[in-house]
């Protein structure tokens, strides 16, 4: 009932929205011929009425079908909600201007000043604030939707990210260790099965010695990794492939049809066992709050994982950290796989200073920013304050990995899905 009203509520919003930038749209083209205007008005609110109509209905569509068609028509729908939104800030910094001049000429006594430009005794019509503002604004517009467009064609465009991390607490039997690192690969999101073998093969070529995997395999049922455990499991280390549960993996997200009242579904628990089970038959060891011990030529290092542990109450806190701390005190070098960052700073950083490394992913980036030498944003941070990345305090390190997959959005925009390979100095 909540989610219809504010789908609701939100239709309304956007009929408003559509009516304003409409303002702009007619007022650019008053001196258009009609040949141009009927078009271009017709298209303008034909798009406008299919997504006030596709988003009422929305809803009614079977998920299980057009899963495919949602994700790509919200991206879309969303792209030109905003795209509009751009457009409206530009017409109110144009109303508001016009406000104040307006009052202003009230506490005049001259009359306002013509907007023209004269050259001589020749009078020559300039292009007037008004309709700066108004292209500037569309043109905005556009480029928000165009990049947001263009963005689909990134979500299978893989990355690698290589970085050497000095420890002097590191044994020197794995000093020059390479670690493959990936994290949220959403499989009900894919459509492309040759495009993401194409980034297992990725993975491959990086000839790592151990490969760690940090959540989220799905995006709510294990079925939907059924015609991937093929794919995934061509990935292998000498020293083994281990993961851990991210937020999305307990199905947390998905309307079971046997809840009860007090929300419990066997359902829901049958398909957390069947996740389980494909961790084991792509050959991947699963870490269950649990530690295991890599050992070489008689050195020693732990890999600790932990289910999903978050500050965030939205997510589950099902991680237990102490009992999968347990029995390492006296190994030198501890690595964590620990899927959401927030947990570096919540328990990691204050309680077990002896975690020289945690791995996690879960921000995705925000699949949305700008990476350029010497500048990095995403509004990402403005929620998380670890969200891509390498990050320090002290002797600890945190490394977010941007993600392999994608989720809501069907695309990437400057942040692309990440391979990461740690070598160990």
């Amino acid at each position: 009932m909540r989610s219809t009203s504010f789908l609701l509520f939100f239709a309304i919003l956007l009929v408003l929205i559509d009516i304003y930038v409409f303002v702009a749209v007619r007022t650019l083209m008053q001196h258009a011929s009609p040949r141009w205007k009927i078009p271009v008005f017709s298209l303008y609110w034909l798009v406008s009425v299919l997504m006030v109509l596709s988003l009422l209905f929305f809803r009614r569509l079977p998920g299980e079908n057009f899963m495919a068609f949602r994700s790509y028509f919200m991206a879309v729908a969303l792209g030109i909600f905003f795209a509009k939104v751009v457009v409206v800030l530009f017409m109110l910094a144009d109303d508001g201007r016009r406000a104040v001049m307006w009052i202003v000429e009230k506490f005049r006594s001259a009359p306002a000043v013509a907007a023209a430009v004269v050259e001589g005794n020749k009078e020559v019509e300039g292009i007037t604030r008004s309709q700066f503002l108004m292209k500037s604004g569309l043109l905005a517009g556009g480029t928000v939707l165009g990049t947001l467009l263009y963005g689909f064609s990134n979500k299978y465009n893989y990355h690698v990210r290589k970085l050497r991390l000095h420890y002097p607490n590191l044994p020197e039997s794995f000093r020059g260790m390479k670690l493959v690192q990936i994290s949220d690969i959403h499989s009900g999101s894919f459509a492309n099965k040759t495009a993401v073998m194409r980034g297992v093969e990725l993975i491959r070529a990086q000839k790592p010695d151990l490969v760690v995997f940090t959540g989220d395999l799905v995006n709510d049922r294990a079925r939907e990794m059924e015609d991937y455990i093929e794919v995934f499991n061509k990935i292998d280390a000498p020293m083994g492939v281990y993961s851990t549960l991210g937020n999305h993996d307990y199905g947390d997200y998905y309307n079971w049809p046997d809840y009860d009242e007090n929300r419990h579904s066997p359902l829901k628990v049958e398909n957390l066992e069947r996740l389980k089970d494909i961790h084991r038959e792509m050959g991947w060891r699963l870490l269950m709050n649990e530690n295991v011990t890599l050992e070489r030529n008689n050195e020693k290092i732990a890999l600790i994982g932990v289910e999903n542990w978050s500050q965030n109450p939205r997510f589950p806190r099902k991680g237990d950290l102490a009992a999968a701390h347990a029995g390492t005190a006296g190994i030198p070098f501890k690595i964590l796989l620990s899927h959401d960052p927030t947990h570096w700073d919540g328990q990691v950083r204050s309680a077990y200073p002896d975690i020289d490394l945690m791995l996690a992913g879960h921000t995705h980036g925000m699949q949305f920013g700008v990476e350029i030498p010497f500048f990095k944003w995403s509004p990402a941070q403005y929620i998380y304050k670890q969200w891509a990345g390498l990050y320090e305090a002290g002797a600890q390190k945190l490394y977010v990995n941007r993600g392999y997959g994608f989720l809501g959005y069907p695309g990437r925009v400057g942040i692309m899905p990440e391979i990461t390979v740690i070598e160990l100095a």
